[in-house]
């Protein structure tokens, strides 16, 4: 795990001081006191294969609503009584990939994230067991797979360009098993990285 620790991820999720990003992936957008932001929690899921850390994704089918075909963490929006990013983060993987709760260990966060649709999401670091068995829910989820942490962290693999006549900026990574990352889960990826000094 090129010394890349359970334990090393965790204390750096819980002792580096965390600037909280208004960001969406696209562009640094400035938020108005008025705008009414809607809860959400993603979970950033850590795997460890062959002793190498993976970090897993999945691709939204073309059914849904927003964001269809892209690739994304398991998330959504917060339910009503949820009072911690962490429980909206373990029930969307439940219902979105099968993973249990009980099977992921809970070990951090990273940044609040404000998005361009007016989300403040939290994303949630877990790590998950490996083999695991995903079931995947066939209306919300195409495709489960995984990115070795240290190919993420090349930066031969991604790119951030300006918008045309925008100062807005996009983040996307050069295809990886035929998907594509980018957006507000690649800046989340880059997020983690950085805290990881792994950039």
């Amino acid at each position: 795990m090129n010394e890349i620790t359970e334990e090393f991820i965790r204390r750096q999720l819980n002792e580096t001081n965390r600037a909280r990003v208004e960001t969406d992936g696209y562009a640094e957008i400035p938020v108005h006191p008025d705008v009414n932001l809607k809860c959400a929690a993603v979970l950033v899921p850590l795997m460890c294969s062959q002793n190498e850390w993976h970090v897993l994704y999945t691709r939204r089918t073309d059914q849904l609503e927003s964001h269809k075909g892209q690739v994304a963490f398991p998330g959504g929006a917060c339910d009503e009584g949820e009072t911690t990013p962490e429980e909206t983060a373990l029930r969307e993987a439940d219902e979105e990939i099968g993973v249990r709760p009980s099977a992921v260990k809970v070990i951090g966060r990273l940044s609040r994230m404000i998005t361009i649709s007016k989300f403040k999401v939290t994303p949630v670091v877990g790590v998950i067991p490996f083999p695991c068995v995903f079931k995947t829910s066939s209306a919300e989820v195409a495709r489960v797979f995984t990115i070795p942490l240290l190919w993420l962290a090349d930066r031969n693999n991604y790119w951030e360009f300006n918008i045309p006549n925008s100062e807005r900026t996009i983040i996307a990574y050069h295809p990886y098993d035929g998907e594509l990352l980018w957006g507000a889960t690649a800046r989340m990826t880059l997020n983690f990285l950085s805290l990881l000094d792994l950039l």
